[in-house]
């Protein structure tokens, strides 16, 4: 299938999607700046209504009257769970994950501190797409090797004339 975004067409390495982007951003085109005030728009408008959305489930706890230390336990318990969320998702945008495993099983963490995944997408949304920079680097760094393979190939040396013994 020939390739609609000018990239790996030529049987070369094909660079890796990311999410609402695809792979307009190797070229930066296609609607790219468009979709990156997109994401941060659309991420911060997430991130208030999850804080609206914590702060009726707060409400509720008062109207409840679960007490003071009911309060302070999930204020502490969503205020830890964002910042840990913040931080493993701000490092998913960096690096890839050394114990993927151990990324997989604080899943449900980052599930309860969305607000900071969000707020992390949101930030790295301003500067470039979420992950484009680890996977810009991983794509030439990829296209580097397949040129550098391509040319040392140059041609098949069992077609070469003088070099093969004739048949009788």
């Amino acid at each position: 299938m020939p390739s609609t975004d000018g990239v790996g067409g030529d049987g070369g390495p094909r660079p890796e999607p990311i999410r609402f982007f695809g792979t307009t951003w190797v070229a930066r085109g296609g609607g790219y700046a468009l979709r990156r005030v997109a994401v941060s728009a659309g991420s911060l408008a997430a991130a208030v209504g999850a804080c609206f959305l914590l702060r009726f489930a707060f409400e509720g706890l008062e109207i409840a009257k679960a007490g003071s230390f009911v309060g302070v336990l999930v204020i502490v318990m969503f205020a830890v769970c964002s910042a840990i969320a913040y931080r493993k998702t701000w490092e998913g945008f960096v690096k890839r994950p050394a114990d993927p495993a151990g990324d997989e099983s604080l899943r449900s963490l980052k599930m309860i501190g969305f607000i900071g995944s969000l707020t992390a997408y949101f930030l790295r949304s301003l500067a470039e797409a979420p992950g484009e920079g680890l996977r810009r680097g991983e794509y030439e760094t990829a296209v580097t090797l397949y040129e550098r393979r391509r040319t040392a190939r140059t041609r098949n040396p069992a077609t070469r004339k003088g070099k093969r013994p004739k048949r009788k």
